[in-house]
């Protein structure tokens, strides 16, 4: 295919979606260090059961909530849903939400949604992964110390990483989960206080980062070391569920070596996108100039002839 086409689509289909890849990508970067800060949260035996069913019973009497959040470090759990409560596990009284862990649901809010346009983000998505391919059908590029240099040089040694994110974000988007193994039935439905019952009995709550309904089961997501492991609760017990490796890739929550991972592939496609937009501004700005300086080399010839 011509490289002129090429390279127009690869710069117009960036500049129509750029606004709404910044927010995803500046969003992306701070959910990327939510993993480590999760990870430090958890404090071994701090979180008692029995306290635990005691306030979901206390703030949630009608079992209306779909699911709870717990967080060791700060002593908070968090009701999801209606009737929706952020409680002090030391106090037992309601309290507000601290400031990063605000920071961190209006960003995974804004990089799920956008403004609730969540049509927006998968379009996105594969406007990023068009871009991504068409600089690669563009061919090696010629490394120089310029913008447009380290801008190409960037894209092409960083590609299997930066190409892994919106992938993997796609697979998210459309249920592919490449799981295998078989997946624990729904079984018979138990409350939130009956899971966390069950789940005390084999894992530490402080480990425990959120219990919920999901698909008509309970599922609990546990830390287990730096991983970030899904299991479903039953009457029956805990039975882990196969890893969906697209979350854990997107997420990071497979590792710490993973979250760190991502702060650099959201850094690298900042990086790409705002130099894509300054080599662009730039070459918009010379342009007036070259034409003024061609319209007036005719005027100083003919000023010369007369």
């Amino acid at each position: 295919m011509n490289k002129q086409l090429l390279l127009k689509l690869h710069r117009w289909i960036s500049l129509t979606f750029a606004m709404p890849l910044l927010l995803i990508i500046v969003t992306g970067l701070i959910l990327a260090f939510e993993p480590m800060v999760q990870v430090a949260s958890v404090k071994p035996q701090t979180v008692d059961a029995a306290r635990v069913i005691e306030l979901i019973k206390q703030y949630d009497p009608d079992g209306k909530a779909r699911g709870i959040t717990i967080n060791a470090s700060t002593q908070r759990l968090t009701l999801q849903g209606a009737p929706g409560a952020e409680i002090d596990l030391t106090t037992g009284a309601t309290t507000s939400q601290p400031a990063l862990s605000s920071l961190f649901m209006w960003a995974r809010m804004t990089h799920e949604h956008l403004i609730a346009m969540s049509w927006l983000v998968i379009a996105s998505t594969v406007a990023m992964t068009l871009v991504m391919l068409i600089g690669v059908l563009m061919g090696l590029p010629r490394l120089r110390n310029t913008l447009s240099g380290w801008h190409k040089g960037m894209a092409w040694f960083t590609l299997p990483l930066i190409l892994l994110s919106p992938l993997t974000g796609l697979c998210m988007a459309f249920g592919l989960t490449f799981q295998s193994g078989s997946t624990a039935a729904p079984g018979q439905r138990i409350s939130l206080p009956e899971a966390v019952t069950i789940l005390a009995k084999d894992h530490d709550l402080a480990a425990v980062s959120s219990i919920g309904n999901r698909g008509g089961r309970i599922m609990a997501r546990i830390f287990e070391g730096d991983e970030l492991r899904a299991y479903a609760v039953s009457a029956n017990g805990l039975t882990a569920l196969p890893r969906n490796w697209p979350r854990l890739l997107h997420e990071g929550n497979w590792s710490l070596l993973g979250s760190a991972a991502n702060v650099v592939i959201s850094l690298g496609l900042l990086g790409l996108l705002v130099s894509g937009v300054l080599i662009w501004s730039r070459r918009r700005l010379r342009r007036p100039n070259r034409q003024h300086g061609l319209r007036a080399k005719p005027a100083i010839a003919s000023s010369v002839t007369s």
